[in-house]
This record gives structure tokens, C-alpha cells and sequence, in this order.
């Protein structure tokens, strides 16, 4: 996938005058469960258009489309987290490149094609040298059939859009195994211009390999909001660690994930931006992103492979934000605790286990940990009362007819207190807290990676 982060004014009148060939969306095999994640409309940012093409890079997808295009008709601020895995994808370096040297000289192939093709089609139009490119594809010594990309070029430009099914037919475009496409859309306001309505959509894939630092995940979101440049990194870097660093599918952390963030403005009123110093306007966008990508994150979550279950794993009375998600973490990515919750058994013992070790490598891990002032509980989805697995160190009678009933549920949330009834010197009974997302281990989680290169 390339995303556009800047181009000619005037390619939003070329573009007007010309027809751009469209298809309506293909019929997906998607399991019954998981149409409702599916939106039927949405409202999008101004001054995006969004498209997608067939080339067939995997050699087996004879029609499903895979290549995707997002631009902004105007120049935009972009900023962008990336994995942290030492085996940096390419698409992550060159995309690292165009954000610190914004000078075009950094294009691959792919978008110097793109850039050509804006060139030749429209002679108003000033030549792109701007592209953030990602790619979804095996890791290991495999390169791109760059000639079939770069033939599909022309139809992936005229396919661009701005309507639902455009953004909704990109956002299938950049699935792998996923089971459904993954798209959001919302609007806003700004406490300095309440009149003014704007709008955020992001789309995301994942499924497989989704650990936190950059859980194979791409996401992309739009903004019509007005943010300077300089704003942009922080509000995403905030915004990144309460949603896509606090998810986790099976603890492998891709060396191709990218969350890119562009912002263009085309809704503004006047030419104010949103600053760092922005005081309200920033404080707003800030809770608004946070929110919306959390809402994103979640999805990749709900289509991990194989998985049956959505657990929200919520850690109490931590001493800091950083040991409440290290804890989290460690009950998300237990193998024993996953495959539990898939067999329905209410295992409190697994649970203790990965509390226990998640700090051994800290010099600190005692005070963080009190066995005799921990306690876990299941909370079920469909609001009955709080199932206690464990209170302030002691076991509790479990009801297994009940805990299976509970488990059968599609949402669970496992609660950790770190100090019930107890304080700590300098720290209140509650503390700090940490919110992180998994879901369990399944069957069909083996066969999908027993069976993925082929």
C-alpha cells in the first residue's frame, strides 16, 4: 500500500473533470460473526480519496484486489510510528526516509511509477515526489513482482474515490488472512470552532503476528483537522501506546508494522492549527484520536487467527502505568492463559503464573507483586456480577458451571488488583492502571501458520 502525503492543489479540479472506472465491491467470505464489525456507511475526511487494483502479488489471488492508494488532493502533515524489530521491512525504511527528508529523493520504483502517472495523465499537475509505502508480504527472501505492480499503476489512480465503498474496498485491499476489512469513521468537533464539524477514518490490517511496539499490522488514519506538523508525532505517539501497543494475538512483533497519521486540513475554517501548545484544541484531539484508534486497535483483536474470544485484560493498583501494562502483557501473551480461555476452563492458576513471572527481570518485581494482596476475577460480558477467581491471595470456591457459562461468551475481561485492601507507602489501594487486549488460542490458530506459505 503507498499513501500520498502531499500533492498539487489543483489535482482535486483535474480529477473533477475526468470519469474514473470504478467496481463495485466483491462479495468477501466473511463468518457470520463477524459482519457486524463491517460498516455499511461512513463519514470521511475531506480532500481524501481512496482506491484499490488487482495485481496479483500472491501468485494464488486471482481477483481479489491488493494493491491500495490513499491521497490527500492537498499537501498534508503525516507522521508515523513504526515496529521497533531490529529486521526493518523496506516499505519501514524508505517510508522513515520520506518523513525525515520530505524531498522525494528517497522513492522506490512503486512510487516513482505513481508519481509518473499523476505526470502523464494530468499536464496541470505538478509531479508527486511524497509517498509513506507499505507492504504486506512474506518476511524472508522473497522480492515483489515489482512489473505486475507497477502495470496495475493507471488503474489503481483512476480507481480513487471518496465515497464508503472506495475507503471500504481500500481497507479490503490491504487484508492478508484477515476475515473482515477494517475501517472506522467518525466525526468531531474543536472546542475553538464548535461549528465546525471534522472527521477521522482509519483503516487497519491484522490478524497474525501482533504483539505491542508495533504489533503484521498497517494502519492508516485521516484527519481533515488542522494540525501543524510538529503536533502530529506526539499526538500519535500518545495515541499509539493506549491502542496499538496494548494489543497482542500471538507475542510476535512483525518487522513490517506502520501506523501513519495524515492530516490535511481540508475541513478548517480558518487558518489556525492545532499546535503543540495548543492548549484545548490539542488536549480534544488528543482524546479524540486515543479513543478512535483504540476503537481500531480492538478490530485487529476481534480477527485474530483462529480466535473465539475478545479478553480485556485489566490490571489495578500498579505503581506506575509501566508495571500495570508489563503485568497485562504477560497474562496476554501466555500460551497457557489463551489456550484456557479457549477451553473454557477457568484456570485462575495460569493467570497467578504469568503475574508472577512479569517482572523477573526487575529488581523491584516484590514490591510490585504482594501475593497476599492480589486478587483476580472474571468479568462477564453480559453484566452479571463480578466472578471472583482468587481474593487478596486466597482461592474462592469456583462454580465451574457458571465459569464455563461465562467463558462461552464471546467478550470476558480478566481483573487483576494488585493491592485489594492493602496500601502501599506513597501509592493509594487503586494505584495506577493498565488496559491491555488479546484474545485466546485456538485449534485454527496452528493450521493458519502450519499452512500459511501455502
Amino acid at each position: 500500500m503507498m499513501l500520498q502525503t502531499g500533492c498539487a492543489r489543483r489535482l482535486c479540479h483535474a480529477l473533477k473533470g475526468q470519469s474514473r472506472a470504478y467496481s463495485a465491491p466483491t462479495s468477501h467470505s466473511v463468518p457470520p460473526t463477524k459482519q457486524k464489525y463491517i460498516p455499511t456507511a461512513g463519514t470521511y475526511p475531506k480532500g481524501f480519496l481512496a482506491g484499490s487494483a488487482h495485481a496479483g502479488v500472491k501468485l494464488s489471488n486471482t481477483s481479489t484486489n491488493d494493491l491500495a492508494l490513499l491521497v490527500s488532493e492537498t499537501p498534508c502533515a503525516a507522521a508515523a510510528v513504526f515496529t521497533r524489530n531490529v529486521f526493518q521491512a523496506a516499505p519501514v525504511t524508505v517510508s522513515k526516509q520520506v518523513l525525515e527528508l520530505r524531498n522525494g529523493d528517497s522513492r522506490t520504483r512503486l512510487s516513482k511509477q505513481l508519481g509518473d502517472e499523476y505526470g502523464r495523465n494530468w499536464t496541470a499537475v505538478s509531479l508527486l515526489r511524497e509517498f509513506l509505502a507499505t507492504v504486506r508480504k512474506l518476511i524472508g527472501p522473497y522480492s515483489l513482482p515489482i512489473q505486475k505492480i507497477t502495470s496495475k499503476i493507471p488503474a489503481l489512480y483512476h480507481s480513487l474515490g471518496s465515497t464508503h465503498n472506495h475507503w471500504l474496498d481500500t481497507a479490503r485491499a490491504i487484508c492478508t488472512t484477515d476475515t473482515f476489512p477494517k475501517l472506522l469513521s467518525r466525526t468531531f468537533t474543536l472546542p475553538s470552532s464548535p461549528s465546525t464539524t471534522y472527521a477521522i477514518a482509519g483503516m487497519t490490517k491484522g490478524a497474525g503476528m501482533i504483539h505491542p511496539n508495533m504489533a503484521t499490522l498497517l494502519s492508516i488514519i485521516c484527519t481533515d483537522a488542522p494540525i501543524a506538523s510538529s503536533a502530529l508525532y506526539p499526538l500519535l505517539r500518545q495515541a499509539t501506546e493506549g491502542s496499538f501497543n496494548s494489543i497482542s494475538i500471538d507475542g510476535d512483533t512483525s518487522t513490517n508494522d506502520t501506523v501513519a497519521l495524515l492530516a490535511n486540513g481540508a475541513a478548517a475554517t480558518s487558518s489556525k492549527l492545532i499546535t503543540i501548545a495548543g492548549g484545548e484544541d490539542y488536549a480534544a484531539f488528543q482524546s479524540t484520536l486515543s479513543s478512535f484508534m483504540a476503537d481500531l486497535a480492538k478490530l485487529v483483536v476481534r480477527d485474530g487467527e483462529g480466535a473465539t474470544k475478545f479478553i480485556t485484560i485489566r490490571v489495578l493498583g500498579a505503581p506506575s502505568i509501566v508495571a500495570a501494562r508489563q503485568i497485562a502483557k504477560s497474562i496476554a501473551t501466555s500460551s497457557l492463559v489463551k489456550t484456557a480461555m479457549y477451553g473454557r476452563d477457568a484456570n485462575w492458576g495460569r493467570i497467578l503464573c504469568a503475574i508472577g513471572y512479569s517482572h523477573l527481570d526487575s529488581s523491584t518485581s516484590e514490591s510490585i507483586v504482594v501475593p497476599n494482596q492480589t486478587s483476580v476475577s472474571f468479568i462477564p460480558s453480559d453484566g452479571s456480577a463480578e466472578f471472583k477467581l482468587l481474593v487478596r491471595g486466597e482461592p474462592e470456591a469456583v462454580d465451574e458451571a457458571r465459569a464455563s457459562e461465562i467463558l462461552a461468551q464471546e467478550d470476558l475481561e480478566i481483573l487483576v488488583r494488585l493491592r485489594d485492601g492493602g496500601e502501599k507507602e506513597g501509592m493509594g489501594a487503586e494505584g495506577e492502571e493498565a488496559t491491555v487486549w488479546t484474545c485466546d488460542f485456538s485449534h485454527e490458530y496452528v493450521t493458519i501458520n502450519g499452512d500459511y506459505r501455502t
